[in-house]
């Protein structure tokens, strides 16, 4: 062992200096002159693991020096190592801790300047008892929490330091962020751009920073210069955070984005979005930066201007200019995007009257402003009609439109003149014509028509980067000019110069310019559309119209255009198939006959290059949809031609191409290889698409397609049209009995196809043809079930529901001492089916396959209900009764399962529909089953089932005894009071379909019930229930919710929605009035709370109709509980103005009359939508707005 062979002397010496020692040693024996000749004893071979220098070097062999030169210099590194990781420690200790700018310090810092604030305090409680700590982390063994911090610096050598941390007090907890920076300069320190707390449900605290503070030693300004937007300050420095999340919307992972999505929409709801905006439109930082930092700017004028003092709007307007000035060369974007925040300003600006003199003063006549200023001139119209978003009353926007839009159009129109002609470009800038474009609103299309603006809009059709803008703002035109009678000397104008446009519909064409085809076809469609009177009224004179715009439509062949003409077809049909216009529909059929064969012809499927092939779209599925599609819009236009030609001669051109393929290609035909099927298959399927119009009674032309039909070859798309076509016209089969039999057995054929499509498609013939032609087919509904046995299994399960309505259809129709032994015939084998099944079902896909056989009773008890006097036993009541018991073994078994839970309710639920009052003997055992299932498997169907059974045995029911309607209140009181209890058990969110079925159901009970619930002891509960699930998110269950508070608060009036039309008992009235004394504040809290917060944009309408129930009902209370709502709302979220605006306009329209009543809801809706927007995201809380959490005992 190597410590055996130490010298003892230096045994008590630590490891790593024993070496140094024991070289001295030796080092000194070899100079006392000891001879090296002198003999040495033998040993060891010295080597860098057992060397501890008691060898002298003379004596070491080379080797031996090798090994103790390595052994030292190996030591030595070692405690260089040791003295670099002992420095630092040191250091990491300094900069971490000790130093005055170390993260440790910072936090130490940061900590005491938020337990000293006052606002803090209030917010937090005792400041002795706030406690501050890190993140939470994945490691349980970690006992201290790290702070989440950073402290990097950007390429100006600018130190960053950002960080956050939690804080917890007795009354609330939050999170602190602080960021801090320090110039490069010597002499500078470190100074906070902010520290600030956020708590759930508060708003924002700024302890540093933020917008009313100082940021580091200067102040903020809010617009113009600023410490954050020097000259030559760089975009990090300032607003690293918010540049950081753009930049990560960019490039970051999945996650990353997320977060900065989250960041981003909550910074831009933030009161110091305004400087930072500002502040990177003035730095130096990227364009995406200024875009996002623009498009932030606008969202805050529109929605967030009232956070600005009034008298500071006209500094916020002059940095926008200014602004405006210096981007007026582009960026396009971020220039587009400070012309619309300009314009919301001076729509909410009210007191800036000179806009459109000011914005093109400001910017000047160099050409670089030009484009500005014909942005700014398109944008302001725009943003005027879409105004209902600025928190402006309908007054007060209608007259800033007029002094806006109105005022100004003579002068826009003459710039626009100007311009036009200060140059040949000019004259066909597509800026000025879309300037053109939105103006049109304002200014008289008369004006336009008749300047000197028509001529450049035409001649930019003729100019490749104009075409775009000169089609729309000709549509535009055309759109304005559709009052015929008033615009006739504009449309004088307009006509010659759009049939001189005609030649190029055969030069785009020819040149398979698609774009520019498309762009000819819509002048030629939209002026069409606009002019479709004067057309009926005069058909000779704009017979060259109509047909050049039939031209665009054969010509093109791409299938990209014709689609824009549709609307002129449909449009034009509208007047000529009045009596009226007789003579132009005379004139003009020959144009619709041209159409249909145009139509046939584009619905033909392509021809692929490869004539085996069975791919006609290369694979592209997208594009093969896109057809499918586009097939089925030309289907309603060739309706259209049926309605103007008749249909007798729009199925003999169908007629005319069948007889054609036959003639051309019949013969050609083989099992394996049809030629030209596309040629046979359009016609097929124009015939299909004309169905709806055909009579029953036609007996021309049908009867000689019909046996056509069914001698089609065998090709997949030709067999599956044919099945299609005899599936679509089985009403007309049912009245021509003589073809029946034909079309039936091939229908019966085609399930042995080897196509899925094929199949299907005869499944949804056979239900078809059954149910038209039930009594036609009842002398073979023996026949027919075997058919049915023995082909259900082979088919998918939507197809074997179809072909199940089929059959049930014609059992239907059967005798009634005939139809329980067909049910029977028909369902014993389903019922095998479901026991086979559930026998069999381990899993998931098992318990489907049961649901999926239940499914299939359903058509049974939907569609055979025999006619059977009352007091009579009912057969298929008594088929019921038999596999009742089937039923409810089986939820009873998979009560678990949703599916088949589900389904068996709907069964059940159905054969309350279907046969009513005469299923009052399954009444008691099926309530025991509809109790139990709901109590255990927590499943809405049960609820559903339950709807129907209340419905159904309601009070003002014939043959319904008082007593069973007593007996089926006392079971919904017991659902109720179940439902209630899971609702206490659970949070809203855990029972959404519950919480759906369960209002659903109330509904109908105040349907039915009113006058039994309103005065219950449950009816209290239920209200706070309903109170309690408006807290969900979901558009279904708040759906039903809000659904049911608006019919029961109308109780509380003369009026309500009752099954009997009865008026309502005053003593209602007051109950109900009483009750929403006691719970309305509550009730308006809560719908405005979803409003401007959880609620989906689906919900918006009922939510506001509640309330307008209730201010209907309560003016004066319900405006006093909207007014606490709003004061309830964080501080500082909503200005004082917003909220007298509100409650003032309520009380406005409630002054007003009954009619005035519908603005409230435009107001409410206004309101709430601009503080959705404005503040709280869902995450935030509610604050004092957040619901409590209900609870029932009953």
């Amino acid at each position: 062992m190597l410590s055996a062979a130490r010298s003892p002397t230096l045994a008590h010496l630590p490891a790593t200096i024993r070496p140094l020692v024991t070289t001295r040693l030796y080092a000194t024996q070899t100079g006392l002159g000891a001879s090296s000749a002198q003999p040495q004893p033998k040993r060891k071979t010295v080597t860098p693991f057992n060397d501890n220098g008691r060898v002298p070097w003379g004596m070491l062999s080379p080797a031996e020096k090798v090994a103790r030169t390595t052994q030292q210099s190996f030591n030595f590194g070692f405690m260089i190592v040791g003295a670099i990781l002992t420095g630092g420690v040191g250091y990491f200790l300094y900069t971490e801790v000790f130093a005055l700018d170390s993260k440790t310090n910072w936090f130490n810092r940061a900590v005491d300047r938020v337990k000293d604030d006052a606002q803090v305090q209030e917010l937090l409680g005792d400041p002795k008892k706030i406690t501050a700590y890190g993140e939470q982390t994945n490691n349980k063994w970690a006992v201290a929490r790290p702070i989440a911090s950073s402290h990097q610096k950007d390429k100006t050598g600018t130190d960053h330091i950002i960080m956050h941390f939690n804080v917890e007090g007795p009354l609330n907890k939050g999170v602190v962020s602080m960021h801090v920076t320090k110039h490069p300069s010597p002499d500078s320190e470190f100074e906070y751009r902010y520290l600030k707390l956020d708590v759930k449900g508060h708003p924002t605290i700024y302890l540093e920073g933020g917008t009313a503070n100082a940021v580091g030693k200067g102040k903020t300004k809010l617009f113009g210069s600023s410490p954050m937007a020097t000259a030559n300050s760089n975009a990090e420095q300032a607003f690293a955070p918010v540049l950081s999340a753009v930049n990560s919307m960019r490039d970051g992972t999945r996650e990353q984005k997320k977060e900065a999505y989250e960041f981003l929409e909550k910074f831009q709801k933030s009161v110091e979005a305004w400087t930072v905006a500002i502040g990177i439109l003035q730095s130096d930082a990227t364009p995406e930066a200024k875009v996002f930092a623009a498009t932030t700017l606008k969202g805050k004028i529109t929605y967030d201007v009232s956070q600005i003092p009034r008298g500071a709007l006209s500094d916020l307007r002059t940095q926008l200019l200014a602004f405006l000035k210096q981007y007026a060369p582009g960026p396009r974007p971020i220039r587009t995007q400070l012309c619309v925040c300009l314009a919301i300003l001076a729509i909410q600006m009210t007191e800036w009257k000179d806009v459109v003199a000011m914005v093109v003063s400001t910017l000047g006549t160099d050409a670089a402003s030009h484009a500005c200023m014909l942005e700014f001139l398109r944008v302001l119209p725009e943003e005027v009609t879409e105004g209902r978003k600025i928190t402006l009353s309908e007054e007060e926007l209608s007259e800033r439109t007029q002094e806006l839009l109105g005022n100004n159009a003579a002068v826009v129109l003459q710039l626009l003149i100007d311009y036009s002609q200060s140059s040949a470009e000019a004259s066909t800038n597509p800026h000025l014509l879309e300037c053109v474009s939105s103006w049109l609103r304002e200014i008289p299309v008369t004006d336009v028509v008749n300047s000197p603006l028509l001529s450049s809009i035409f001649a930019a059709l003729g100019t490749e980067d104009s075409f775009d803008s000169a089609v729309e703002c000709l549509c535009t035109i055309f759109k304005e000019t559709s009052d015929v009678d008033e615009y006739m000397q504009a449309i004088e104008v307009l006509l010659p110069k759009v049939i001189l446009l005609r030649p190029r519909i055969a030069a785009a064409a020819e040149a398979e310019d698609a774009e520019v085809f498309k762009g000819v076809t819509r002048l030629f469609a939209e002026a069409g559309e606009a002019w479709c009177l004067l057309i009926a009224r005069q058909p000779e004179h704009f017979r060259i119209l109509v047909e050049s715009i039939l031209e665009c439509a054969a010509r093109d062949t791409e299938k990209d255009a014709i689609g824009l003409t549709f609307r002129f077809w449909y449009e034009l049909k509208q007047y000529l198939v009045l009596e009226k216009y007789i003579q132009a529909r005379m004139q003009c059929v020959d144009v619709y006959s041209k159409l249909v064969d145009i139509l046939i012809k584009q619905l033909e499927f392509p021809t692929p290059d490869d004539p085996n092939s069975l791919d006609l779209f290369d694979g592209d599925r997208e594009q093969e949809e896109k057809f499918r599609e586009f097939r089925h819009v030309m289907g309603d236009c060739l309706k259209d031609c049926c309605e103007v030609m008749g249909v007798t001669e729009c199925l003999t051109k169908v007629l005319e191409c069948l007889k054609l393929w036959m003639t051309n290609y019949g013969s050609l035909a083989t099992p394996d290889s049809v030629p030209h099927w596309q040629a046979l298959e359009a016609p097929l399927f124009s015939m299909r698409a004309m169905g709806r119009m055909v009579n029953k009674e036609e007996n021309i032309i049908l009867p000689q397609i019909m046996p056509i039909l069914v001698q089609i070859p065998a090709h997949e798309k030709l067999r599956f049209a044919a099945i299609m076509v005899l599936g679509r016209y089985t009403e007309w089969t049912s009245n021509h009995p003589e073809f029946l039999e034909p079309q039936f057995q091939y229908i019966v054929k085609s399930f042995d196809a080897d196509s899925k499509e094929i199949i299907r498609a005869a499944a949804m013939a056979m239900k078809f043809i059954c149910t038209d032609c039930k009594h036609l087919l009842s002398g073979q509904v023996v026949e027919l079930q075997k058919f049915y046995n023995h082909t259900l299994d082979a088919l998918p399960q939507i197809s074997q529901e179809e072909l199940t309505e089929g059959v049930a259809s014609v059992v239907a129709v059967q005798p009634p001492n005939d139809i329980y032994g067909l049910l029977e015939l028909y369902c014993d084998p389903l019922v095998e089916r479901i026991m086979r099944n559930a026998n069999a079902a381990k899993d998931e896909d098992g318990e489907l396959a049961v649901a999926d056989a239940v499914q299939l009773l359903n058509p049974f008890i939907q569609w055979v209900v025999p006619r059977v006097d009352h007091g009579q036993p009912d057969p298929a009541v008594q088929y019921c009764q038999k596999i009742f018991p089937l039923l409810a073994q089986i939820v009873q078994t998979f009560i678990k399962s949703a599916p088949i839970c589900e389904r068996v309710c709907r069964c059940w639920r159905n054969m309350f529909i279907s046969y009513r009052t005469a299923m009052e003997p399954l009444l008691p055992v099926m309530a025991d089953k509809l109790a139990l299932g709901f109590s255990e498997s927590k499943q809405g169907c049960f609820l559903w089932t339950t709807a129907a059974i209340l419905r159904e045995f309601a009070e003002d029911r014939e043959h319904v005894s008082p007593t069973t309607t007593d007996a089926i209140y006392t079971f919904f009181e017991a659902q109720s009071r179940t439902t209630l209890r899971m609702m206490s058990s659970l949070e809203p969110r855990d029972l959404p379909d519950i919480i759906e079925d369960f209002f659903r159901l109330l509904t109908d009970t105040v349907l039915y019930y009113p006058y039994r619930l309103i005065p219950s002891e449950l009816f209290t509960p239920i209200l706070q229930a309903a109170l309690s699930a408006l807290s969900l998110e979901q558009r279904e269950p708040l759906t039903a919710t809000l659904h049911y508070l608006r019919d029961v608060i109308a109780f509380g009036g003369p009026n309500p929605p009752v099954s009997t039309g009865q008026l309502n008992p005053p003593e209602v009235q007051a109950a109900m009035r009483n009750i929403l004394a006691a719970h309305g504040e509550e009730l308006v809290k809560r719908v405005m709370a979803g409003m401007m917060i959880t609620f989906p944009r689906d919900c918006f309408a009922d939510g506001s109709g509640v309330l307008l129930e209730l201010i209907e009902l309560m003016p004066e209370a319900a405006v006093g509980w909207v007014a606490v709502t709003v004061r309830m709302l964080p501080a500082g979220t909503v200005s004082p103005e917003e909220s007298k605006r509100l409650i003032d306009g309520i009380g406005a329209k409630l002054n007003g009359g009954p009619e005035a009543l519908r603005g409230v809801r435009s107001l409410l809706q206004d309101f709430t939508n601009a503080y959705r927007r404005r503040y709280v995201a869902p995450r935030d809380g509610l604050g004092r707005l957040e619901a409590t959490r209900f609870r029932f005992s009953g």
